[in-house]
């Protein structure tokens, strides 16, 4: 029996660092299906606007933007408020804004441990506490970026993946205490985007060896499976969808 997905039209959805990259992508997909969006970035303010009004030609009045450090604990209800404030609800909450570089263990300080722990895995934890009421009245749901190295540890980077290894338990966690009315689940990418800081071609190389499919995703791989978790996984909850081309299954 084939039974249409539920339509997104008029539903609204919170991003975090939705300004660029994965984030843009998954705006887009999720602005195209007929959501609503609070677009939320900290310091990439032309590329919020730029994508404010790219999606706003296609749908006007259809995005707003916050800006925050989501560091700020005391601050992250504020960005659910925005949600209240414009539409009276909230159906998605994406966590998507992510720190991410080496922390080698003789070098790390506990600033890079503070802002790594806090963009992965403190702030999206209280960011989903503060929006669970409206997501509970909307019976919507959360979606967690998080990380093959969730799973098997990137060497140079243990805090980091020390980070998203608890995002993956906040996944389980959530979708235990947020459920039946809030689905909880996760999306774990591989070789997506290279770190914007660079990468030398021979890691690259490396890793597509590692990887079944031989070649990297894109940003579009990730943005479907966020939309799929959203609108069409209606019996879905607590499970990470690896999105990574078969790497997490070479050992």
């Amino acid at each position: 029996m084939n039974e249409p997905s539920p339509g997104l039209d008029g539903k609204l959805a919170l991003i975090t660092g939705g300004a660029h990259r994965i984030g843009a992508a998954i705006a887009e997909v999720l602005h195209r299906a007929g959501m609503d969006l609070v677009i939320h970035y900290r310091r990439s303010r032309a590329g919020a606007e730029g994508l404010r009004e790219r999606l706003q030609r296609q749908r006007p009045e259809s995005v707003r933007l916050v800006q925050g450090d989501l560091l700020e604990t005391d601050r992250l209800p504020q960005l659910v408020a925005a949600c209240h404030d414009w539409r009276g609800r909230l159906d998605l909450l994406v966590n998507n804004a992510s720190s991410f570089y080496p922390t080698p263990l003789e070098e790390v300080d506990e600033s890079q441990w503070d802002d790594l722990m806090g963009t992965n895995l403190k702030a999206p934890f209280f960011l989903a506490r503060a929006a669970a009421p409206l997501l509970r009245a909307s019976a919507g749901s959360i979606v967690n970026l998080v990380d093959i190295h969730a799973d098997r540890p990137k060497k140079g980077f243990p805090v980091y993946s020390m980070a998203k290894a608890g995002n993956a338990m906040m996944v389980k966690a959530l979708a235990r205490e947020l459920g039946p009315q809030v689905r909880v689940n996760g999306v774990a990418p591989g070789a997506i985007l290279w770190p914007e800081q660079g990468m030398e071609e021979d890691e690259r190389e490396r890793i597509l060896a590692r990887t079944p499919l031989e070649r990297a995703g894109t940003p579009a791989d990730i943005a479907r499976t966020v939309l799929f978790l959203a609108r069409d996984a209606d019996y879905i909850s607590g499970q990470i969808i690896a999105v990574d081309g078969g790497r997490s299954t070479q050992h």
